[in-house]
């Protein structure tokens, strides 16, 4: 498009910056005081899992241009700098948000994280009990030599490091020791209730692994120590129009997504400089790469603490989606239709009326065909499974299944080999293109 001098030339936002600000109108949720407070914490949690997703997506061609001091594309050595100052700041508020609001408010209802200073002899003596029958048995440190190297570090797993004094039982005077949290733990505890007690108390798998750190060292000076968290590169790029089978291609780069280049590492905030350039250098990460947490690294799984609390008053009033005004409960859909069109208004009406619709025609052997476009897909999908059961029942179906509906890809390209085992014909869009639109097209012999 030509510009004429009369015009002005055009300006666009930047990309970025764009989603970077979108994150702190939803981190204002998490200040407002007439969102009930458990719900605030949400926020907070989802600014943290848009975060990771931004730097997993977004984030490579700004440090390759940081690390080479080239410009790639719009990015350069400026944009990466500029980027990660923002970011910066925004957690920087949301610590600030969390620490000095949520917190103090939640004590005030009798909601509370306890550190190990704070704990009493009894509360200590169960975190003790806890540690040793629940958690240290999946613990497997690993002390850096010529023969073990830094281990590899899965993307946004929890970890720790630590710096030893003496030698180990090998007589061996390792200084860094790795221990990786695994992922099946949970990351907040619900302490046994005093009796008499109105109060909920709650201990971090990270808290509580740093109070017994030593019980892992026998023998051993514990001098130092911090949690870290590493987020890599995770987004599929594949070369469509190059690629013979985008579906093995993308299962291939799947094996690998845990693993991509390292582009942001969280540490504890008291973490030394000894400790935190250590960590950087092993994953080649500027300084501005560093963030610091006074708090929990992953805020994310805030949502396992939100859900332990038996408080409904802290939450959002829950809502139930109703049954589609223009649909009445037991009548046929085919019979409805053959009426006039029905809109249904989702999320306000319920999706229970769209597989109900299906499960019909599933069920009527007057229905010869069925056609579906799927972008993603839950754990278990009711939807999935009537599809297959629509070809047991020998009708055709055809499912358009989006293997690059970004995260998702696994376990969309999990479905589509179920369907195609069992005889559904499937395939995966227009190269270049995204299948977004959720539709689905019933081919039924009718009388007349």
């Amino acid at each position: 498009m030509s510009l004429s001098p009369a015009h002005p030339r055009l300006t666009f936002l930047d990309r970025d910056h764009s989603i970077l600000a979108f994150n702190e109108r939803v981190m204002d949720w998490a200040r407002r005081t007439d969102v009930p407070l458990l719900e605030r914490l949400r926020y907070l949690s989802i600014v943290s899992s848009n975060l990771d997703e931004f730097f997993e997506v977004r984030m490579a061609p700004q440090l390759a241009a940081r690390k080479t001091h080239e410009q790639r594309g719009p990015y350069t050595e400026d944009s990466y700098e500029r980027v990660s100052a923002t970011v910066h700041a925004l957690v920087a508020q949301q610590y600030a948000i969390y620490n000095d609001e949520l917190l103090p408010l939640l004590e005030k209802k009798g909601i509370k994280l306890v550190a190990h200073g704070e704990r009493n002899p009894r509360q200590r003596r169960w975190v003790k009990e806890y540690f040793q029958r629940e958690v240290q048995p999946l613990l497997m440190p690993v002390g850096l030599d010529p023969a073990h190297p830094f281990p590899q570090v899965a993307n946004k797993s929890l970890n720790f490091i630590v710096r030893l004094k003496g030698k180990d039982a090998f007589g061996r005077e390792n200084e860094i020791a790795i221990v990786k949290v695994p992922r099946i733990l949970p990351r907040f505890v619900r302490m046994p209730q005093a009796k008499g007690s109105r109060q909920t108390h709650f201990v971090s798998i990270s808290s509580l692994i740093r109070s017994h750190l030593a019980d892992l060292f026998t023998g051993r000076q514990v001098t130092e120590f911090s949690q870290f968290r590493v987020t890599r590169h995770s987004d599929l790029a594949v070369d469509e129009e190059e690629v013979k089978n985008l579906r093995t291609a993308l299962r291939k780069g799947l094996q690998q997504r845990h693993y991509g280049e390292a582009l942001r590492l969280e540490v504890s905030a008291g973490c030394s400089d000894v400790l935190s350039n250590f960590l950087l250098a092993q994953f080649d990460l500027p300084p501005s790469a560093l963030y610091r947490a006074p708090g929990p690294v992953n805020l994310v799984r805030l949502n396992q603490l939100i859900d332990q609390v038996d408080a409904p008053a802290l939450r959002f009033e829950r809502y139930t989606a109703g049954w589609p005004v223009d649909l009445s409960p037991g009548q046929s859909f085919f019979e409805r239709l053959q009426q006039g069109d029905v809109l249904i208004h989702q999320p306000y009406e319920s999706f229970d009326a769209v597989l109900a619709f299906l499960r019909e025609a599933v069920e009527d052997p007057d229905v010869l065909a069925i056609k579906q476009t799927i972008y993603r897909t839950g754990a278990k999908s009711e939807l999935m499974d009537l599809l297959r059961e629509a070809v047991r029942r020998g009708k055709e179906v055809t499912a358009v299944v989006e293997l690059k509906a970004r995260f998702d890809e696994e376990a969309n390209i999990n479905y589509a080999e179920r369907l195609e085992s069992v005889g559904a014909q499937v395939v995966y869009g227009v190269v270049g293109l995204k299948t977004h639109a959720k539709m689905m097209l019933i081919t039924r012999r009718e009388a007349g």
